[in-house]
């Protein structure tokens, strides 16, 4: 699950999950969704990322801009990720496609992930929440 909100001229990703690795994977879906809707995109190729930061905090942040960074250099737009987290290392991979911008109409273009508003919790209920501003 994931949702947004709003933030000045910019947009809040929130990622929420029953683990810490779900939660980035879904902030990094509602990463996406700032740009088309997720479920139009296709999963034909996988590419591997790796972050390492001194926190969760800020290794949120390193893993949404790496994903930032692949789909600008890469050209490509990612549905699926997958996330393992040990310590404050992560590795990653993001699952999609070259950018079809008849399909995708893409509405906006991230420019990075911001350390505004930027959060890591557990909830009472046991639900992971990271959440961050995008600059678009």
């Amino acid at each position: 699950m994931w949702k947004h909100f709003h933030h000045e001229a910019d947009i809040g990703v929130v990622g929420l999950g029953e683990t810490l690795e779900q939660a980035f994977e879904e902030a990094a879906v509602a990463l996406t969704a700032v740009i088309t809707d997720p479920e139009t995109v296709i999963c034909h190729e996988t590419v591997t990322l790796a972050c390492e930061a001194p926190d969760a905090e800020l290794l949120l942040v390193d893993w949404l801009n790496a994903i930032v960074y692949e789909m600008a250099t890469r050209r490509m737009l990612f549905r699926r990720f997958h996330v393992e987290l040990n310590d404050n290392r992560l590795h990653g991979t993001a699952c999609g496609e070259p950018v079809d911008v008849p399909r995708h109409q893409p509405a906006a273009e991230v420019k990075g992930a911001t350390y505004t508003a930027l959060e890591i919790r557990e909830d009472a209920d046991g639900i992971w929440h990271a959440r961050c501003v995008v600059d678009v």
